[in-house]
């Protein structure tokens, strides 16, 4: 599991001029967009990979504090089938460590709910950073959103949509040590 912070709501202050085919000779002509936008905001996107069957579990909030870090774990445990261990990867964001979130591990209800902490600059070990960079390409990187709300609501379309779909990552590193190209 992990965090994406800073997606901004931004909207072209002139509408982006869709792509056009070729026909009968003719170049097609690419989509245009503006460089100009307007900022509506940012939002955060908690979100928890299922290793086994690539599913996304997901929440979009305002901040990456300890509160709405425990309200992400209490989705996901009510998401957990009963009798099963839940297991999250995380990095070493602040709110990860907080008071409040050991009284919320230390509950008996959550006795099965446990947090590795990846050694510092190894975030890249989140698997869920594979799924941050295809919802950054896919979604928001050429997207336009009027708000706050409407990015929210696109992240989790787009997420209920990737689910459907989803199928583990496969890793293929062996331990080498990588070569140049």
């Amino acid at each position: 599991m992990d965090e994406k912070t800073g997606m901004q709501a931004k909207s072209r202050v002139n509408p982006t001029t869709p792509a056009q085919p070729a026909t009968r000779g003719r170049p097609g002509r690419r989509a245009r967009r503006e460089f100009e936008y307007r900022r509506h905001g940012t939002a955060v996107l908690y979100a928890g990979l299922n290793v086994h069957d690539g599913q996304v579990t997901a929440w979009v909030t305002d901040s990456t504090r300890a509160s709405n870090f425990i309200a992400f774990l209490t989705d996901l445990v009510a998401a957990t089938p009963a009798g099963l261990e839940l297991h999250c990867i995380v990095d070493n964001l602040s709110a990860h460590g907080t008071e409040k979130v050991t009284e919320f591990l230390d509950q008996p209800a959550h006795h099965h709910v446990f947090l590795h902490r990846t050694p510092t600059h190894a975030s890249w070990l989140n698997q869920v950073e594979l799924f941050f960079s295809i919802l950054q390409r896919r979604l928001i990187r050429y997207g336009e959103f009027d708000s706050v709300d409407d990015l929210a609501t696109k992240v989790i379309a787009f997420i209920n949509d990737y689910n459907k779909r989803a199928r583990p990552f496969r890793w293929t590193y062996d331990g080498r040590p990588l070569q140049a190209a």
